[in-house]
């Protein structure tokens, strides 16, 4: 369990921080209020994004098993 804690908080936390950087760049530019709205919207993002790793990723997880099945893939 304090795996699947630490990659969530840490995938939150770099996901989160390059998407609200990026769109925020495309959605206002490098302006001299940047910074403090970039930080905002991180700490909004990074707080949806932690519980939404935890409850969906097993779900993805449990997908993408059902989607690649290695029985059926080709040997390499």
């Amino acid at each position: 369990m304090k795996k699947k804690l630490a990659f969530a908080f840490l995938m939150a936390m770099v996901t989160t921080g390059i998407v609200t950087f990026v769109v925020i760049i495309v959605n206002i530019g490098l302006n001299n209020q940047f910074f403090k709205i970039w930080l905002k919207s991180w700490a909004i993002a990074y707080i949806v994004a932690v519980p939404a790793i935890l409850t969906i990723a097993p779900q993805i997880e449990k997908l993408v098993n059902k989607l690649i099945n290695e029985k059926n893939l080709p040997q390499q």
